[in-house]
């Protein structure tokens, strides 16, 4: 009776450990599927950065100072959280999101508030289930720090350093990589692998952290490979 009893409860608990992990990842997809709806980028955009920050993460858990923050289990959220980096573009008219040409001042200034957008949605997530949960305070600090400089020249909060969340700081590398190497409405040519490795080891200390930088050319024929799998359109 006792073994029933123990094997029916193991099972219980695989079970609803599955239904959590169901519904995280609705939530993502519901989430990220809406976001979609407004901006040009496609979904395999969203499936290359949550690549590129994975395969950042991995290679950062190398270096001692950061292998006790990047454990499996905190990499696994970073993973599941990424999708939701852009979701507060929902809240960012077609005219400035879809606008073909350079943005203008109060343009730009309008589209900065995407980050703030973006938390708040996830706040809003936060509210609605009655409980804090792990990928979501992940999310949400992504959201809202990956457009951060790594000297305090980025936005929303001007944030320097370590200041700015991990999350935050391994996305702003892999948005950028992403837009950098792939055609987008303001920009049509894309920059070649080698044009956007230099342009990124330019931003060294200053827009991105050195650290998530040496990584980055640690594995960049990871990132070219990842942008090679995932084509826009496909």
């Amino acid at each position: 009776f006792l073994r029933d009893k123990s094997a029916y409860l193991e099972r219980e608990v695989a079970l609803r450990t599955l239904e959590v992990q169901a519904t995280q990842d609705v939530t993502i997809m519901g989430m990220t599927s809406l976001a979609e709806t407004r901006d040009d980028e496609t979904g395999n955009h969203i499936r290359r950065t949550q690549l590129y920050v994975k395969a950042l993460a991995e290679r950062l858990r190398l270096q001692p100072r950061f292998e006790a923050q990047l454990n499996e289990r905190m990499i696994e959220l970073i993973y599941k959280s990424a999708p939701l980096h852009d979701i507060g573009k929902i809240g960012i008219s077609d005219a400035i999101l879809l606008k073909p040409g350079k943005l203008t001042p109060e343009e730009f200034v309008a589209m900065q508030r995407h980050p703030g957008l973006g938390r708040k949605a996830i706040e809003g997530a936060e509210r609605r289930l009655g409980m804090r949960v792990p990928f979501l305070r992940i999310a949400k600090d992504m959201a809202y720090s990956h457009h951060e400089h790594w000297d305090g020249s980025g936005y929303p909060e001007g944030l320097v350093g370590e200041e700015i969340p991990l999350p935050g700081r391994l996305m702003a590398l892999a948005d950028v990589y992403d837009a950098l190497v792939h055609p987008r409405i303001y920009r049509p040519q894309p920059f070649t692998h080698e044009q956007a490795c230099t342009m990124l080891i330019r931003g060294r200390g200053t827009q991105f952290d050195p650290k998530v930088i040496d990584a980055f050319i640690d594995i960049a024929d990871d990132f070219q490979r990842i942008a090679r799998n995932y084509p826009d359109g496909d």
